[in-house]
């Protein structure tokens, strides 16, 4: 067996967090590194620090996939004046790529609030908020006996997979109306003579960013010369894809437990909170990181808390009583992001060491 490549590990992370789910200000992918490297070793870290690289190295490992970018804009020098530059010019100097992927990870179903809700103990989650600019529909006409062909080809390639039903689309039979010009080379009809055949009507749901493997498969298994096809952008939610998620407690818990449940699940030293109010809470909205954006949805999802990190001073006021927020921290709440890595890592590359660092990124102490 061929020993994997930078390349493929990315291209792997890719398929589970496509970067064009990434919000703009991010900054995905391999950010250093020979993508065509095969590779020696992964280091799952949250954050990409000077003393990351050092562990890498010592644990020969020549790639890091971290949560956050190490580079979120451009360097206009390396000079070493700042621990980024001191981290990448360390990197290069070492030979070790740095692959980042952080809100594509967050946006997506399983990724990063999938596993903060596991952790502590939420069912039936939800994405908070759906995106509703990642979905678009094909449209095709399919002649008798190729239509098997032709739809199991989409589905291979990602189309009509709609929430948690598969292999969806919609089809119609119908009369299709055309003439070859003289040249062409019909799989049905005559060069200069008009023709009317039976058809389908086919039509699937997919992920925007999937359009050009879907028309590659289109092409592929259609029979025509010219396949007739369009495609449309959908204003539909996309269940997969988006900000937070809210999910059940397998019981109420009263406002107390629930704030100790998530101290003993987070292994917390200090948490942050609004006024605990007398309501029982069985349903809970979490977003990892800086999540005081989605307060107001939280509330109107009818989550009695909000999971998240980095609140303002007055961006507690917010709750108005409506909510309990529980700041758990930025580091805090997503720290099991190495775990998630280390999972899915694990499972698809067995032949070389996926490591857990050991180092603590978290760049704010407590007394």
């Amino acid at each position: 067996m061929e020993t994997p490549k930078i390349k493929d590990v990315g291209s792997y992370l890719e398929s589970l967090a496509p970067s064009p789910y990434q919000e703009s200000y991010d900054n995905t992918g391999l950010l250093t590194g020979d993508p065509h490297a095969a590779v020696n070793g992964v280091l799952v870290t949250l954050d990409c620090t000077e003393a990351v690289v050092e562990e890498a190295v010592s644990l020969k490992c020549n790639l890091i996939v971290s949560h956050h970018p190490i580079l979120f804009k451009g360097l206009k020098k390396l000079t070493g004046n700042t621990y980024v530059e001191r981290t990448i010019i360390s990197s290069i100097k070492n030979n070790v790529a740095i692959y980042a992927a952080h809100t594509n990870l967050d946006n997506v179903y399983q990724g990063v609030n999938k596993k903060i809700a596991e952790k502590i103990g939420l069912r039936n989650t939800t994405i908070l908020v759906p995106r509703k600019d990642t979905l678009s529909k094909l449209v095709t006409f399919v002649p008798p006996g190729y239509l098997d062909a032709v739809t199991a080809a989409l589905h291979d390639a990602g189309a009509g997979q709609i929430g948690h039903y598969k292999n969806c689309s919609f089809q119609v039979d119908g009369k299709g109306r055309f003439e070859p010009e003289v040249g062409a080379s019909p799989y049905i009809g005559t060069p200069g003579q008009p023709e009317i055949v039976s058809e389908t009507r086919l039509e699937l749901i997919f992920p925007t960013r999937l359009e050009a493997s879907i028309l590659k498969a289109l092409r592929g298994s259609q029979p025509y010369e010219e396949v007739a096809y369009y495609v449309s952008r959908l204003e539909n939610e996309n269940q997969e894809v988006g900000a937070g998620m809210v999910g059940e407690l397998e019981r109420p818990e009263e406002p107390k437990a629930f704030l100790a449940r998530l101290k003993r699940k987070m292994n917390l030293i200090q948490l942050r909170h609004t006024r605990i109010l007398d309501e029982p809470i069985s349903k809970v909205a979490v977003c990892g990181g800086a999540g005081s954006f989605l307060l107001l949805d939280a509330i109107q999802a009818g989550a009695q808390a909000f999971v998240s990190a980095d609140f303002k001073y007055h961006e507690f006021f917010d709750a108005d009583d409506k909510i309990l927020v529980a700041d758990v921290g930025h580091y805090e709440s997503e720290q099991f992001t190495k775990e998630l890595f280390m999972e899915v890592l694990s499972k698809k590359f067995p032949t070389f060491a996926i490591n857990f660092s050991k180092t603590v990124t978290n760049p704010i102490s407590y007394l």
